[in-house]
């Protein structure tokens, strides 16, 4: 009999389930898009129940397919875009507001105030994370500060938060199982990298109640079982990451040193540093890169808010073209770009400029500017901000040689290539590009036995295309000159 993993890969602008086989190839997929809501400028918002109904949509996709196989479920792994926030009541399981996702910018007056009342240093050396309005802290503060009955519920008791892992894992399981994963615990910023636990000064703090939150559990742990009026039969949840740490032990980045960039609707460069805790003097973050049999990983971490979610813009709201492999056709149309450059800070700029106040600013244009030239500047971008972070990790210390990739966007082979010249580095593209759900998938495999060890896990890494820099250093320094006035834009407004 056939047996496989199901990865349920929750994702900022869609939700899918893949089946792997135990060799991590995938071997059918589900994918729903749901709504975006954006109510106020900086506000971004998504419905709980619907993330929950296409995840449920997707999941039963992949146990019917199975069934076709004639193969066994063995387990299912969870990844899921991290920080994004839901509260939710104990008795009834409704959600108490929509889940405020991790672009949301509303909270960042709150967070000022912590800055000025001079608690950086605290947070930043107790979670590894700088006082921002991306992490979940000031998101569940301001739900219950802003949401009528919430504080009350959390008085009574019947309150309950967790990022979009929690809030799958407490329905999958009817409310048997509320819990989430140390990686996910991580991006919370009331969450101690060091002891592994909550933090009482940072909860104080927030005035947020320890027991709304989950109990925090290894990567590769057991999380229950689905109820069977869910998936039919009962399956066993073993293998709970955050997106990014996922796409990290999907990419088999288990020595310290190796580094990985996911490219999908924001971009995230997750550097292995072992057991040790480097905090950068640059404003990168420091994080969990995995947590398994109590031993923590750690990371150091860059994150670029738009990566995907700019072609998404580019093609849902511009119009510029109906799908997103058209990219590639129009970028290398053009000679050149013009020296025009698009900063893509639709919601503030993250590392390492942190600015929630930055806007986006498209610069250089002239009549004879086309869509086709804004199409390869905000492909550009993606690249340019990357090329920050790597510097951000230069001035640390840290100089990567290799960097793997995944991603939506590495499809486009101009992309990769540009990204390659630009940061200077080789670039090393997976034949399995589901490297996100693949992650969890491994940590679910780890738990029940099927992988022995991480070096066991790393034989089914594969390459599928190899880019290196063929950018003369010269017209490299010219473009990037080009891109940090065009950032300079971008911060004064």
């Amino acid at each position: 009999m056939k047996k496989f993993i199901i990865s349920i890969d929750a994702g900022t602008t869609s939700n899918r389930s893949i089946l792997f086989d135990l060799k991590g190839k995938p071997i059918f997929s589900s994918q729903k898009e749901f709504t975006q809501y954006f109510p106020k400028s900086g506000w971004v918002e998504h419905n709980p129940d619907e993330i929950w109904k296409t995840t449920i949509k997707t999941l039963k996709d992949v146990i019917q397919k199975a069934k076709r196989l004639k193969g066994k479920i063995l387990s299912i792994g969870i990844t899921n875009q991290r920080e994004t926030t839901v509260l939710w009541d104990k008795k009834t399981g409704k959600p108490v507001y929509k889940a405020i996702v991790w672009q949301d910018r509303r909270t960042e007056e709150f967070c000022k105030k912590l800055r000025k009342q001079n608690k950086d240093t605290m947070i930043f050396n107790k979670t590894g994370l700088l006082i921002d309005s991306y992490f979940s802290g000031t998101k569940i503060k301001w739900i219950l500060d802003n949401v009528p009955n919430a504080r009350q519920l959390m008085s009574k008791k019947e309150l309950l938060f967790g990022t979009i892992d929690s809030f799958l894992i407490w329905r999958l399981t009817k409310g048997k199982v509320h819990a989430t994963d140390a990686t996910n615990a991580s991006r919370t910023m009331i969450y101690n990298i060091s002891s592994n636990k909550w933090d009482d000064t940072i909860l104080n703090l927030l005035k947020i109640k320890k027991h709304i939150l989950p109990e925090v559990k290894d990567c590769a742990d057991d999380y229950g079982q689905t109820h069977p009026s869910v998936t039919g039969k009962p399956i066993p949840i073993n293998g709970v990451v955050g997106d990014q740490q996922s796409a990290t032990i999907g990419q088999c980045c288990f020595e310290p040193g190796s580094l990985k960039s996911t490219y999908g609707t924001g971009a995230f460069v997750l550097l292995n540093t072992g057991s040790k805790k480097i905090y950068s003097k640059n404003r990168l973050l420091t994080t969990i890169a995995y947590r398994i049999n109590g031993k923590t990983t750690y990371a150091m971490e860059g994150s670029i808010f738009i990566a995907g979610a700019g072609v998404q813009w580019l093609r849902d709201r511009m119009k510029f073209f109906k799908k997103a492999p058209e990219t590639e056709r129009i970028v290398k149309s053009l000679q050149n770009n013009n020296d025009i450059y698009l900063v893509p800070a639709f919601t503030g700029l993250g590392a390492p400029y942190w600015d929630a106040n930055a806007r986006g600013v498209l610069s250089g244009i002239t009549r004879d500017t086309s869509p086709k030239e804004i199409v390869r500047a905000t492909i550009e971008a993606v690249a340019y901000q990357t090329y920050d972070l790597f510097e951000a990790m230069k001035h640390d210390g840290l100089r990567p040689k290799i960097v793997k990739v995944d991603g939506g966007m590495v499809m486009n082979n101009w992309f990769s290539q540009f990204l390659s010249d630009i940061v200077n580095v080789k670039v090393l593209r997976p034949k399995v590009q589901e490297t996100t759900a693949l992650g969890a998938a491994f940590m679910a495999g780890l738990h029940l036995g099927i992988y022995k060890s991480l070096k066991d896990i790393s034989k089914n890494w594969n390459l599928d295309k190899r880019f290196s820099p063929k950018m003369k250093s010269k017209s490299r320094t010219i473009l990037i000159n080009g891109w940090e006035k065009a950032v300079k834009r971008a911060l004064i407004n």
